[in-house]
């Protein structure tokens, strides 16, 4: 027998909605999520996605700390150094890296609380000691290598531009990348003073003059003179000479380490001369010798036969003074 196909109607919708197709897409979606997003969520995440989209763009900071250790797919197994450079409240640290899957390897580091060494004690995160800092990474890393003779850098600081360039038959020239991590690189900021000092020892840093002190952006040219005040501490000098006849209680609230250490307006130019010159001298970083400590035990020390034999007898003359006592009372 032959059957016949029956014929049914398209289902209507209802009149509340449920039945057309949008309607199932918003409640398959809330079974998937299963929670209605509220405004607030809506708006978290919508910043949360925007961030990550900026992060991959290279529009905020969030990728920069990545991005000059990423070498070239060619360069097989070539490290590409970079100098990073990071401030704390008293200190500064320049260090030179590379990247490994495992982690950074550090190739050289100094630090500022290293410059009392070569005779400056007070100002150690300042313009001039970022410089400072920058010069005893340079000549420690080429005196590890070897190479300090070879390349010398810029001995007189005149703060104009300076570029090192190879030398034929020579080593090349150790080149490496800044890594300001999440500071902020605007004109003049104390980064740079650490890449100068680093470039005037030896290394070989692409970099412009832009960001420096003296660079003035409306008339786009440069003033040596300025950058060569801030790496001597001259800046530091002017604003000491100030407060000292303006307000002479404030000079010796804000410089009272420098007062101290006999640091004077006139002397601070000399005090970082003397100190290139010792840090270009002996830039090999020395380990402190270690100091013989001798182990304490505090292990109670074990009793001798006779010393528990007498214990015991005290225990029981002093068990049987209590027994008698008992016995006398009751």
């Amino acid at each position: 027998t032959d059957r016949t196909l029956e014929t049914r109607e398209p289902r209507q919708p209802s009149a509340s909605g449920r039945g057309t197709s949008e309607s199932r897409r918003k409640r398959r979606k809330i079974a998937q999520n299963g929670f209605r997003q509220s405004g607030e969520e809506q708006v978290i995440l919508q910043e949360i996605s925007g961030q990550i989209q900026e992060k991959e763009r290279g529009k905020n900071g969030l990728l920069r700390p990545e991005a000059p250790g990423c070498a070239g797919q060619e360069q097989y197994n070539t490290p590409k150094y970079r100098i990073i450079v990071r401030f704390s409240n008293r200190d500064i640290c320049c260090q030179i890296a590379y990247a490994k899957v495992e982690g950074d390897q550090i190739v050289c580091a100094a630090y500022s609380h290293e410059l009392p060494k070569y005779g400056i004690c007070v100002g150690l995160t300042n313009y001039a000691a970022a410089y400072c800092t920058g010069l005893l990474l340079a000549r420690r890393l080429l005196n590890k290598f070897g190479m300090d003779q070879v390349y010398e850098g810029q001995v007189e600081v005149t703060g104009d531009e300076f570029n090192v360039e190879s030398i034929d038959g020579k080593p090349s020239a150790f080149t490496c990348y800044l890594d300001a991590g999440l500071a902020r690189t605007t004109t003049g900021n104390k980064v740079f003073g650490a890449l100068k000092g680093a470039v005037d020892g030896g290394l070989a840093i692409p970099h412009s003059l832009k960001r420096f002190p003296g660079y003035d952006t409306e008339s786009k040219e440069f003033d040596a003179e300025v950058h060569r005040r801030h790496i001597m501490g001259m800046n530091v000098a002017d604003y000491m000479s100030y407060l000292m006849e303006e307000d002479e209680d404030a000079y010796k609230k804000q410089f009272s380490r420098f007062i101290k250490s006999g640091v004077t307006p006139d002397t601070v130019e000399e005090m970082y001369k003397k100190a290139h010159a010792g840090i270009r001298a002996n830039p090999v970083f020395e380990k402190k010798p270690l100091k013989d400590v001798k182990k304490k035990r505090w292990n109670r020390a074990k009793l001798s036969l006779a010393q528990r034999k007498d214990r015991v007898a005290q225990k029981k003359a002093s068990f049987l003074r209590a027994q008698e006592q008992e016995e006398g009372d009751g």
